[in-house]
């Protein structure tokens, strides 16, 4: 049932962004309709890889939904989406800015005559601006946003983060900005819209690589895997592999020194405190790798987790899939779809005790649900 239970959303959205964001409204109980083209459907549905011809990029966003097809560009399916707005508290879309005004469906037409929805558009650039009817992709914002600069080795090349993080923090800013605009309308009763921006999402998470420029003038660059302010704080290669350590405090270090045999160096004042840690990095890291190469990973980690120090192998994705942490959070889940068969995807990563979301239903086939809707919330 989920927290969000009873919440009604309208699902303009395709690929990532949106419905990244509308998916984990519905992982947390919103009733998600998501409204798709005719015949082709949401983008997405056509990137592979695919399981018995369904794609498992779609599939694994588009859980917990129910799909309708309407013609947006016909005076029927215009009529259609404006009676299922006046039904729905909430919706969300990811056009270009100017879409939907085109189409007659911006947040100052639907307010007219619906003026508690909270409407949530995810752009690029957002709805004002001299970029706001620029478009964009993953890669755009990441490149415009500064992240790709401070990503890769020392003296490489920009490099892409792995995973589309400029659509998925875009999704997951929206879901928030929904949630604090429908706690409004709880208090006030007014509804409003919500606009995020894929570029204003990626400086929101430069972490500390504005503030270290904003303070010291100097332009943060690729440093590797090594962490910018905290020392050490990286991998180091064992005797049969690599481990993640990070001892991201004073007290951590000297915990680390004093199990890793390396006692001397916490009483070092070149190595006594982070700032000097920090100036010294060069001195520092062959002495504490040295130290790493004469244990294997599974022996550090025990000795690490004993004394309590934060550490970790670098997974791959088979090996992250079937972790016991990970699996013991339900967070690889299984799900049965009707066409594609079984299908592994990441769980609900929010834990709430009292109402916890749940995956109770596939990605929809395409316009799979569009008769039991329209009959539920139109009568016809």
């Amino acid at each position: 049932m989920g927290p969000l239970e009873g919440l009604k959303v309208l699902d303009l959205t395709r690929v990532l962004a949106g419905p990244y964001c509308t998916m984990i409204l519905a992982d947390l109980g919103a009733d998600v309709i998501k409204v798709e083209m005719p015949v082709t459907g949401d983008d997405s549905r056509h990137f592979g890889p695919y399981q018995k011809g369904e794609s498992a990029y779609f599939m694994s966003l588009n859980r917990n939904k129910r799909s309708i097809v309407l013609d947006l560009k016909s005076p029927e399916g215009k009529a259609t989406l404006k009676a299922l707005l006046m039904k729905m508290d909430v919706v969300v879309e990811n056009f270009r800015p100017g879409t939907m005004e085109k189409l007659g469906f911006g947040y100052e037409d639907i307010k007219t005559y619906h003026p508690s929805i909270i409407y949530a558009a995810a752009s690029g650039f957002g709805h004002t601006g001299p970029y706001s009817d620029r478009p964009a992709y993953d890669g755009v914002v990441q490149a415009m946003g500064g992240i790709m600069s401070i990503t890769g080795q020392v003296g490489g090349e920009p490099t892409r983060v792995g995973p589309s993080v400029g659509d998925i923090n875009a999704g997951m800013f929206t879901a928030i900005g929904i949630l604090a605009a429908l706690n409004h309308r709880h208090k006030t009763g007014e509804g409003q819209k919500v606009d995020v921006a894929m570029l204003d999402c990626q400086v929101a998470i430069l972490e500390n690589a504005i503030a270290r420029y904003v303070v010291t003038g100097e332009v943060p660059k690729p440093a590797g895997n090594k962490h910018a302010s905290i020392v050490p704080f990286e991998p180091f290669e064992t005797a049969d592999g690599e481990i993640m350590i990070a001892a991201g405090n004073d007290n951590l270090w000297r915990t680390f020194c004093k199990v890793s045999g390396l006692e001397a160096l916490a009483s070092d004042p070149r190595f006594d405190t982070n700032p000097n840690r920090l100036e010294n990095y060069e001195n520092l890291r062959p002495l504490v790798a040295t130290a790493v190469r004469e244990k294997t990973t599974a022996q550090w980690q025990s000795i690490l987790d004993q004394a309590g120090v934060p550490n970790g192998p670098i997974n791959t994705v088979d090996k992250v899939i079937e972790n016991e942490q990970v699996l013991a959070r339900d967070m690889i889940i299984e799900v049965e779809h009707p066409v594609a068969g079984k299908l592994k995807m990441p769980g609900i990563p929010v834990k709430l005790s009292a109402t916890p979301g749940a995956i109770l239903s596939p990605a929809p086939t395409l316009g799979q649900h569009t008769d039991e809707v329209l009959k539920e919330f139109l009568g016809g």
